[in-house]
Parts: structure tokens; sequence; C-alpha cells
């Protein structure tokens, strides 16, 4: 099952009103995408009311924010929700998320970067990022296994029901943005321009399946990919993303 990354609203999410970067490029080619599950059964999409969605958000929303605010604190301000703003969507996938945790790992614990990754490795069983995920003194959300990030200035984590009724880790999309800047410090020291290029210049070889852009690329068949360069490609899309959260006020989430 492939990862993508959306930044928008959740009335948007959830109302299925977004489309993801592999459907945007099937649609501007002519060409027919199904979304398939596990199993490789095709998703069906229920269509819901927006209104009725937008409702339920904002009901969550007001919920989750006063359950956060801590006593005798100012509320935190609520982000607008609606059906309608604009949103940013990107397709990492898991190989490149997990390049990214890696290196970020490496650098962290002060270990070499190993010059490749397998092709559909498990991340989360590598002993760096398994070691950084069980230490909550770290407190990043990334090896800590987050998968939304609000947004609020507060860098935070915290658990919470998420209005599918899942008990998970949220945190915020200030705490995310700093642990880019340190990442991109520790790895990289980039500029903002070098950083936006990734999504184009680096990533995964040409083999056959979807790349960041919803290409389906065929060629050589590749086993292992470069880390580095995986890790690069993630690191660009999660920098739009927060960027692109923070300038709109809206919650970014991965999608799988």
């Amino acid at each position: 099952m492939g990862m993508d990354l959306y930044a928008g609203t959740l009335t948007r999410y959830y109302a299925h009103n977004w489309k993801t970067a592999a459907q945007q490029w099937a649609e501007e080619h002519g060409m027919g995408f199904s979304r398939v599950g596990p199993n490789g059964e095709p998703l069906t999409e229920e269509k819901a009311d927006p209104a009725e969605v937008r409702a339920g958000m904002e009901s969550w929303r007001d919920q989750v924010l006063s359950a956060i605010t801590q006593p005798g604190k100012e509320p935190y301000k609520p982000w607008t929700e609606d059906n309608e703003r604009p949103y940013y969507t990107e397709k990492p996938d898991w190989d490149a998320f997990g390049a990214m945790l890696l290196v970020a790992a490496c650098h962290v614990c002060g270990e070499p970067v190993p010059p490749t990754v397998e092709k559909r490795w498990d991340f989360m069983a590598h002993p760096l990022i398994r070691r950084l995920a069980e230490d909550p003194a770290k407190g990043w959300s990334l090896f800590r296994g987050a998968e939304w990030w609000l947004p609020l200035p507060e860098t935070i984590l915290f658990q919470v029901p998420l209005p599918t009724g899942d008990r998970r880790l949220v945190s915020t999309t200030a705490l995310l943005h700093w642990e880019l800047e340190q990442l991109n410090q520790m790895a990289w020291q980039a500029e903002e321009g070098t950083v936006l290029s990734w999504s184009s210049t680096e990533g995964y070889p040409a083999d056959g399946e979807m790349d960041g852009a919803g290409r389906l690329a065929m060629g050589e068949v590749h086993a292992t990919y470069d880390t580095q360069s995986l890790a690069k490609f993630a690191f660009s899309i999660f920098y739009q993303a927060v960027k692109f959260a923070e300038e709109n006020q809206v919650p970014i989430l991965l999608d799988y």
C-alpha cells in the first residue's frame, strides 16, 4: 500500500474532495486510475455531505484544542475548516519516508548513513530508528510514529482519538518544522531553492512503479535505492507540505 502526504483541511480530506498526485497525473494524461487496498481489491469512496463533514471536523477540532489547552493558558486559535481551501499533496511513498528517517536517526546517533536501502524495506525494524522510536526523551514526532500534524505553534506530541475513532499520536506543524530544520542542519545544510528542487531531481530510479509525480516509469528493475537520494526526495515533499500548511493554517497527514 502506497503512502501520500496531504496538507489541507480535514473537511476536504474526509469529503474526498481531493486527488492524489497519481490521480492528477492520470487525469492530465487521459488515463484511468483506481485505488486498491492491501489485497489488491479496488477501493470505492463513498460520497459524503460536505456540510455534515465540516460540522463533524469542526466539532472534533474544538474538542482536541480544548483537551490540550493547559489550565490558565489562552485557548488555541482554531484553524478554518471548509471544503474549498486549496491543498497540497505529493507521494513520497514508504521507502523514501523510511530513508529520511534513517538519515535523521544516523545523524542523531552519530552513526554513518548506509549508502543504500532495500526496496520495500521494513524501516521501523532498523535498530537506530527503533531506538529513537522507543526513546521519549528525543521527542521527535517522526520517530515516535505521528501521522498527523495540526497547525499549532506549540512543539508538542499528544494522544487523541482521530475523527475515525482510532486513538493515535498527533503532533503539530511547529514541531515537524523544527525536526526538518534539525535534519537539514545535520545532514545537508541545503538552501531552500535546493531543497525545493529535490522533489524533481532526487528520488526513485525508473523501475516500473509510480514515481513521486504519479508517473509510471518503465525501465531497469532496482532492488536497492540510494539512501541519500530517497531521503532528499522525501525531505523536499515534507518541507513543501510544512511550508504550505503554515502559510494556509491547515493540518498535514499521511494517507495510505
